[in-house]
């Protein structure tokens, strides 16, 4: 893995307009380690990564293995009270492009999801009559969430604050154990730091999630069939949407009769 420190503490410092001796004061070391840190005769202790983690207000994994000057001011989130690297992608016009992870990269995803030399490498398009917001085009395995065909493109809407995410509606939830899910999401995190994720097909069982295992979360935005249905499947999915619209009745039945 290429190590990104030297250049970085360079292009920071330069980019809030300091001198060497600058920044030597604000990290109360000389400004010789500066400079050898800058020319990569030196390493930083993991003491002076810190004072580096605190003072630029970027985690030190950050700054230790991305390249930073590829990144503007634009590809920081807040998450936490934490400064992330978001890397976001745009065009001629400085408009937002939906990168498209497709399906035989997705596993690799994971890995690379806060890289933005990784995500400069995924495929894009541009859809006008999105809202506002930063999108992102995921595939769907399986058949979990009926109609929804497997080979589907799922693209969501980047939710910051986790507190936003709404009981009821489906996310894309990028996780630390297993992978890319697309879930109908319902928000238990002030009852016990979780999400409930179910499937619409009714024949998965739902599940819980610490939100701590979380690590992207994107609302639906709108959807992509790469297959076309036919008059069989059409049929079939009306029988079962219709099954599953009556299991939540009944369910409301049951919770009115308690």
């Amino acid at each position: 893995m290429k190590i990104f420190v030297a250049q970085n503490i360079k292009h920071l410092r330069q980019k809030k307009g300091l001198s060497q001796e600058e920044l030597a004061e604000e990290l109360k070391i000389t400004r010789a380690q500066v400079s050898t840190f800058e020319r990569e005769t030196s390493s930083p202790s993991i003491q002076i990564l810190y004072k580096l983690s605190s003072f630029f207000e970027i985690p030190i994994d950050i700054l230790v293995k991305n390249d930073l000057s590829k990144a503007s001011d634009t590809s920081f989130i807040e998450l936490r009270n934490k400064r992330v690297l978001f890397p976001i992608s745009v065009d001629a016009d400085d408009d937002n492009l939906i990168e498209v992870v497709p399906v035989k990269a997705s596993a690799g995803y994971l890995a690379g999801y806060d890289d933005p030399e990784y995500i400069e490498q995924l495929q894009k398009i541009k859809l006008p009559f999105l809202p506002t917001g930063k999108h992102r085009a995921f595939p769907i395995k399986g058949d979990s969430m009926l109609p929804m065909k497997d080979g589907s493109f799922v693209i969501g809407k980047f939710i910051e604050d986790r507190d936003d995410i709404r009981s009821g509606r489906t996310y894309i939830l990028v996780t630390l154990n297993d992978g890319i899910v697309y879930k109908r999401v319902y928000n238990n995190i002030k009852v016990d730091n979780s999400l409930e994720l179910k499937s619409d097909n009714k024949f998965y069982q739902a599940y819980s999630i610490p939100i701590d295992e979380v690590l992207e979360i994107w609302e639906f935005a709108c959807s992509i069939n790469t297959q076309e249905y036919t008059k069989d499947e059409l049929q079939i999915s009306s029988i079962l949407n219709m099954f599953n619209e009556l299991g939540i009745e009944l369910e409301s039945i049951k919770e009115r009769l308690k």
